[in-house]
């Protein structure tokens, strides 16, 4: 083993056969942990995000942060009954993506993904930063290197999930209920301060009057989006069905209700203990920061509020693993309809999409170093993304509850139009909001990214047109004569049955007086279409096809080449490669790279003779 492979075997460990799929799914305990951190860790700045936008009329518009706490857990409540539904009816996973396309159309639909590819990655981005910015408050001396902190956490995350999602959720697991318990520690310390008479207001300056600005409509709904960023993160479930234990609806469903009522109980405790205690928001120092130096200085457990800016600052590092649950998902769906890279489809040895954890991992790290892992410079971009998917799903689901009409199909719609009606008033004041702070770039974003999908779906329409072969007439060469020794053998290489593999094999019907095709299954062939295609059209030569438990083409394709040579002594044996050549450098980063790795395996084989048999695109 190479070293290379042995690193790699440490870092994610061993290869997982296709057979063990079913054992790397989730309980409802795991799943909690891995597709909700990102929602549950909002409790961190929800609160002081409102009260941010609130004190700028004054420490008297304070009082109205309760009411807009309420109106947050109203639009969270209708939210997540609206994706229970949407759950019921998609048992195998109802995403905005999925819902979008088969209600709404291919446009919807795609507005829909890149809304939420956009989103996943400032989840990451801004999860990361805001759990380094905990970590240079306490720890000043590490503000010089906070951009290198943050990538060491996304290198960090992503091994844990590469690893697969069982050792993900258990890792993730700890720091998840930690914070959990933390924060209704904090709640019911400060709730029973109240009740005994002990709950003294935090003394502080009051805002200057110079600095204060009209409470109006606008700036109450200001707030209200603001504190809508409690909310990002709620659809994860619904996208990652199929992650949880069988039966994974019911088991979603359930999940789905545990993190509503654990999410809008600790939104709800701090704003409530935020109100009481009179909290004004500092650039200092967070909101639970100041309510736990308030409620646990002067008690004896003092030394708990250590342990939960610990949980907080852990949970906000980790809220980046929900993106990393379903980026991977997202893309893999989209690159089964050709939307994306083909390469985002493919399981890797772990059993998770590697490509789309790794292509998630190198954006938020790029995004880290463009705004210098500076928190604040990313937030106006957060949350345009997921509202957008919310209500392109949420209408999604009144048009589907429209068509099937099942029974309790209205109730069904009217939940789900609430939700889009909801969602649609959220997303438009966050828009209009935060537009001009940053917000305008997500905007131009995502019709970049429709324009890319459909450029791709181009290109690999182009392709399969290109590599049609339903004119060929079935071929066939003068077999050698019973008796003779083969001077010619030849292994093609077969991928999939199309015009450049059908010319490959008549290249080596020219040259070869014993042929064999070489097929590898790594568990998704539909191996009957594919014998009786090739019967139909290429039954003069055999088709062998190995079968690869873990989803590996070259070493299977290299081991049968060897035993092939050993029963050829003394002559050269061909090994064709066909591969086709895109017109462009960038249409070629849409393909495998096959070709070129078994190729360099070959070679390190000492096998001789290597041909290439190239179709141009």
């Amino acid at each position: 083993m190479s070293t290379v492979s042995q690193l790699k075997r440490i870092l994610i460990g061993k290869s997982l056969p296709t057979s063990a799929h079913h054992e790397q799914r989730l309980s409802n305990a795991e799943g909690l942990a891995v597709l909700s951190s990102d929602a549950l860790s909002s409790v961190a700045y929800a609160t002081q995000e409102i009260l941010l936008v609130l004190i700028t009329a004054g420490t008297a518009a304070l009082s109205r942060s309760l009411a807009i706490a309420f109106a947050i857990v109203l639009l969270l409540t209708v939210v997540v009954l609206s994706y229970q539904q949407t759950i019921r009816a998609y048992p195998n996973g109802g995403g905005a993506y999925t819902v979008s396309k088969e209600n709404l159309g291919l446009y919807p639909s795609l507005i829909a993904a890149a809304s939420l590819l956009v989103d996943y990655v400032l989840t990451v981005t801004v999860s990361i930063s805001a759990g380094i910015d905990a970590l240079t408050s306490a720890v000043p001396a590490f503000r010089g290197i906070s951009v290198g902190l943050c990538l060491v956490c996304i290198f960090l995350i992503m091994l844990a999930n590469l690893r697969g999602v069982k050792e993900s959720g258990r890792i993730f697991m700890i720091p998840t209920y930690a914070f959990v318990i933390s924060i209704f520690f904090l709640v019911a310390a400060g709730l029973f301060q109240q009740a005994t008479g002990h709950a003294s207001p935090i003394v502080s300056a009051s805002t200057t009057a110079s600095s204060v600005k009209p409470l109006t409509i606008f700036l109450l709904l200001r707030a209200f989006s603001a504190g809508c960023t409690a909310l990002t993160g709620v659809e994860a479930i619904s996208n990652g069905v199929l992650a949880f234990k069988p039966p994974e609806w019911r088991n979603a469903r359930t999940t789905m209700l545990y993190m509503g009522i654990l999410l809008g109980t600790m939104f709800l405790g701090i704003t409530y203990l935020a109100h009481i205690y009179q909290v004004l928001p500092s650039e200092e120092e967070t909101v639970i920061s100041i309510l736990g130096h308030q409620i646990l200085d002067q008690s004896p457990l003092s030394w708990f509020y250590y342990v939960i800016q610990t949980a907080t600052l852990f949970i906000l590092l980790l809220a980046a693993n929900t993106s990393y649950a379903d980026f991977p998902r997202l893309s893999s769906l989209l690159a089964q309809d050709s939307f994306m890279p083909r390469q985002f489809s493919y399981l890797g040895e772990r059993l998770v999409f590697s490509n789309g954890i790794i292509a998630l991992s190198f954006l938020a790290a790029l995004l880290i170093i463009v705004f210098k892992g500076d928190t604040t410079a990313i937030i106006p971009l957060y949350a345009v993304g997921v509202f957008t998917s919310f209500t392109l799903s949420q209408a999604g689901m009144v048009v589907h509850w429209f068509k099937e009409q099942t029974t309790g199909w209205r109730t069904s719609a009217i939940i789900n139009g609430l939700g889009a009606i909801a969602t649609t008033i959220v997303l438009s004041v966050i828009v209009i909001t935060k537009f001009l702070l940053g917000a305008w770039l997500v905007v131009v974003t995502i019709p970049i990214l429709v324009s890319i999908f459909l450029g791709i779906r181009r290109h690999y329409r182009y392709v399969a047109n290109r590599l049609s072969i339903q004119e060929f007439a079935p071929r066939g060469h003068l077999p050698r004569p019973k008796g003779s020794t083969a001077t010619h053998p030849a292994v093609v290489i077969i991928g999939q049955l199309n015009r450049g593999t059908v010319e490959a094999l008549d290249y080596a019907r020219s040259i070869g007086d014993e042929i064999v095709a070489v097929h590898v299954d790594t568990g998704f062939t539909n191996r009957e279409r594919l014998q009786q295609r090739w019967q139909d059209l290429e039954s003069d030569i055999p088709l062998v096809i190995l079968d690869s438990p873990y989803r590996a083409v070259v070493n299977p394709i290299v081991d049968f080449v060897q035993e092939f040579e050993e029963l050829h002594p003394g002559v050269l044996s061909t090994v064709i490669i066909p591969t086709f050549v895109t017109q462009t450098w960038w249409e070629g980063l849409l393909h495998n790279q096959t070709a070129f790795f078994l190729r360099s395996a070959l070679r390190e084989k000492r096998c001789r003779v290597i041909t290439t048999v190239r179709y141009y695109l």
